[in-house]
């Protein structure tokens, strides 16, 4: 078999894939552009990616692909639908990184709430050992015990984001994206009244034609004061320029996300402006790589070509 492995960098320097070398050929490379991509792949038998497309076009003209394995769980790089009119299996890692983003979740919270950002600061700009008195009290420190979780999509990552949030004390309740997903629980709200009535919101949906630019200006308009909205579902779920639009006018509102509508940053990006940098806390996309998560990632994906290799 010719294994071929097109963005391993994207799992990190520890990623070892090393046991699929006992298959085949087998070829890595950290990253892969779009137009590198056929000649890397023109005779695979089988191609493992994470963020190289694999479209129509391109799967077309590789007669000897047998399996496509996406290192991560959403397939929307690969054409599915015509890679099954060519019986070509797509296989993913669902539910790999579950605890990883509940884990990043409520680290943006905890983060915001009590403004460490701010205090660390503080105290390593020299600002503490300039001050007469043993303490500073100037801004956050709120108790999560008491405030309103709201969470938008309940499915494995915002079920667990909502036993960390009630751990803590918070009053959780959901909005499902689908309309379909409301036996659970907690308390079902319709978007407007979660946005309106909820101190914490975080974001664990996929993104989709029903979820694409849910969060707009006239959403945020909904929140209430001091509210802390999490994105970690997709990039393209929230407005972007709406936020740091609304972030500028001075409403009191926290933004955190993980995730951007074009990834890696635009350097032009809205969010750089320094003016409201205080009230955002961002991660370059790695809420679901976390340690144990990545080891389960990098697994999930060999164990999917050897089961294939075994049918």
């Amino acid at each position: 078999m010719n294994i071929v492995n097109l963005d391993v960098s994207t799992l990190g320097a520890d990623a070892d894939f090393s046991e699929l070398e006992s298959f085949g050929s087998y070829v890595s490379y950290p990253l892969t552009s779009y137009d590198e991509t056929y000649e890397r792949v023109k005779d695979a038998d089988i191609i493992l990616t994470n963020k190289v497309a694999l479209d129509k076009p391109l799967l077309s003209k590789l007669p000897n692909l047998k399996l496509i394995v996406v290192t991560a769980t959403g397939t929307n790089i690969v054409d599915v639908e015509y890679a099954k009119e060519r019986n070509i299996p797509v296989r993913n890692a669902a539910g790999y990184s579950t605890l990883s983003v509940a884990q990043h979740t409520l680290t943006f919270a905890l983060n915001l709430l009590s403004q460490m950002p701010y205090y660390d600061g503080y105290v390593k700009q020299g600002q503490w050992a300039k001050s007469a008195c043993f303490t500073h009290l100037a801004q956050g420190r709120r108790d999560i015990d008491g405030l309103a979780w709201g969470i938008i999509g309940l499915g494995a990552i915002g079920q667990r984001v909502a036993m960390l949030a009630t751990s803590f004390g918070a009053r959780v309740s959901y909005t499902s994206t689908s309309g379909k997903n409301t036996a659970q629980a907690y308390p079902h709200l319709a978007l407007d009244d979660l946005l309106a009535q909820s101190d914490i919101i975080s974001i664990h949906a996929p993104l989709n034609p029903a979820t694409k630019g849910l969060i707009n200006a006239q959403k945020l308009a909904l929140l209430k004061k001091d509210c802390v909205l999490i994105n970690v579902g997709r990039g393209g779920i929230v407005d972007e320029q709406a936020v740091a639009a609304r972030l500028k006018s001075g409403a009191q509102l926290y933004y955190a996300c993980d995730v951007l509508d074009t990834e890696p940053m635009r350097s032009d990006h809205p969010f750089l402006d320094s003016s409201i940098q205080d009230r955002l806390l961002l991660s370059p996309h790695i809420a679901y790589a976390y340690q144990n998560s990545l080891k389960t990632l990098v697994q999930m994906s060999i164990d999917n070509v050897k089961e294939f290799l075994k049918a």
